[in-house]
C-alpha cells in the first residue's frame, strides 16, 4: 500500500511539474518578427515561392507583424489612386497566400503614429555620409542620371549630373528612407527581421542606430537580428534565367504573377528560354531548364534527381506543359481567394484596423520611452 502511495505521489508531482512547464511556456512571449514591403503591385511567382509562402509557417512560433510601407512608396511618387489601390491589393494577396489575419498583425505604415516621429529622432543622430554611402541610394541615383564618385581627399560622396535626364533630381526622402526603415523596425522592438541580400546594409544601419541610442540614453531598443527563414526557391527570369524574376522587368514574358490567368501562365512558360540541347537536368550550363525544374520541384515537392529520372527521354515541351499545369492548379485557389477578398473592402478595412490597433499599442510603448529619454514632454492623456 505504501508503494502505491509513493507511486501516486510521484505521478502527482510529475503531473504538477508538466502543468507548471506548460503555463510557463504559454506565458513566455514569442519572439517578435517584423516584415515590411512596399505596395508596388502584384506579387511575382518569385515573391511567392521565395518568401511569402514561408511567412505563413512562422505564424505559430512567432508574434508576426506585416507592414505595408506606403510612406516608402512615395520616394518615387506614384499616382495617388494607384498607391491606394495597391495597398488593398497587397493585403488581399497576403491573405490569399495564407497569412491568416487571426494569427498575425497586418497594418499600413501610415495608419500607425510613430514611424515618422521616430524616424526624425533617428535622422538627427545619423551622419549624412552614412546615408550617401548606402548602395541602394547610389544605385537609384545613378538610374536618375547621376554619376557617383568618391574623392580621395573627402569622405563625402559627390553627385554630378551626366545630362541623361536633365530634369532628374534626388529628393531627400530617397536619401533618408533607410532611417525610416530603421524606425519601422525599432518602433516595434522587433527581435528578428527577414532580410534579403539587398537589405542587409540597411539592417546594419538599423542596428548601429539602436546601439548608438542605447549608448547615449541607456538601454531602450532591442538590437534586431537578421532572420533567415526556411530557404525558399530562387526563381529566375523566364527570358534571362541568369537574373532574378522581377515585377519591374520591362519584358512581360519574363515574369509570372500569382494573379495571372491560366492562359497567361501557359504562354509565359511556353515561351520561356531553355537551350539548344535536349537533356532535362539541373546544371549551371542549363539555367533555363534548371529554373523550370526549380519551379516544378517547389510546387510538386519532388526532388531534382527524381525529376530528372521522370523526364528522361522527354522533351522541353513536356517539361513546360507539366510546369504550366502545376502552376495553374497551385495558383488557382490563390487567385480565386484574392478576387473574393479584393471585392470585400469592408473586410480588408477591418483587418487593417485591427492590425493598426495592435501595432499602435506596441509602438506607443517604445515611442513614449524614446521621447521621454531625449527630453520631450509627455503626451497629454
Amino acid at each position: 500500500m505504501g508503494l502505491i502511495i509513493e507511486i501516486n505521489d510521484h505521478l502527482v508531482f510529475n503531473y504538477q511539474f508538466i502543468i507548471m512547464n506548460n503555463i510557463l511556456a504559454a506565458s513566455k512571449p514569442k519572439p517578435v518578427i517584423l516584415t515590411c514591403a512596399q505596395p508596388t503591385g502584384n506579387l511575382t511567382l518569385g515573391n511567392y515561392l521565395g518568401a511569402v509562402r514561408n511567412w505563413s509557417k512562422m505564424l505559430e512560433e512567432y508574434e508576426c507583424y506585416f507592414g505595408i510601407v506606403d510612406l516608402h512608396a512615395i520616394t518615387v511618387p506614384p499616382k495617388p489612386s494607384v498607391l491606394r489601390q495597391n495597398v488593398y491589393s497587397c493585403i488581399a494577396q497576403y491573405i490569399a497566400c495564407g497569412l491568416d489575419p487571426k494569427k498575425c498583425n497586418q497594418f499600413v505604415q501610415s495608419h500607425v503614429i510613430g514611424h515618422t516621429e521616430l524616424a526624425w529622432i533617428l535622422t538627427c543622430m545619423t551622419p549624412i555620409g552614412e546615408l550617401q554611402r548606402m548602395t541602394q541610394f547610389k544605385d537609384k541615383a545613378s538610374k536618375l542620371g547621376f554619376k557617383v564618385s568618391n574623392e580621395s581627399e573627402s569622405s563625402d560622396i559627390k553627385f554630378t549630373h551626366d545630362g541623361v535626364r536633365a530634369q532628374a533630381s534626388i529628393n531627400a526622402g530617397l536619401l533618408c528612407y533607410p532611417v525610416l526603415m530603421a524606425a519601422d523596425i525599432l518602433l516595434y522592438n522587433a527581435d528578428l527581421v527577414p532580410v534579403g541580400e539587398d537589405q542587409r546594409q540597411h539592417l546594419e544601419l538599423c542596428r548601429d542606430l539602436a546601439g548608438r541610442f542605447n549608448q547615449k540614453y541607456s538601454e531602450t531598443f532591442t538590437i534586431p537580428e537578421p532572420f533567415v527563414p526556411p530557404t525558399g526557391a530562387r526563381i529566375m527570369s523566364l527570358v534571362d534565367p541568369t537574373r532574378k524574376m522581377s515585377k519591374s522587368d520591362e519584358n512581360e514574358k519574363a515574369t509570372v504573377f500569382i494573379l495571372d490567368e491560366p492562359d497567361q501562365i501557359r504562354k509565359k512558360i511556353g515561351s520561356s528560354v531553355t537551350d539548344s540541347g535536349t537533356e532535362i537536368k539541373v546544371s549551371q550550363e542549363k539555367p533555363g531548364v534548371s529554373n523550370l525544374l526549380t519551379i516544378h520541384s517547389s510546387l510538386s515537392g519532388i526532388d531534382f534527381p527524381s525529376l530528372e529520372d521522370h523526364f528522361l527521354g522527354k522533351g522541353y515541351g513536356e517539361l513546360k506543359s507539366e510546369v504550366s499545369d502545376l502552376l495553374i492548379e497551385h495558383l488557382r485557389p490563390v487567385r480565386e481567394s484574392y478576387l473574393q477578398l479584393i471585392n470585400d473592402k469592408s473586410f480588408l478595412d477591418s483587418v487593417l484596423k485591427e492590425g493598426a490597433q495592435a501595432a499602435q499599442q506596441r509602438a506607443f510603448k517604445i515611442l513614449n520611452k524614446v521621447q521621454r529619454k531625449i527630453g520631450l514632454p509627455d503626451r497629454p492623456r
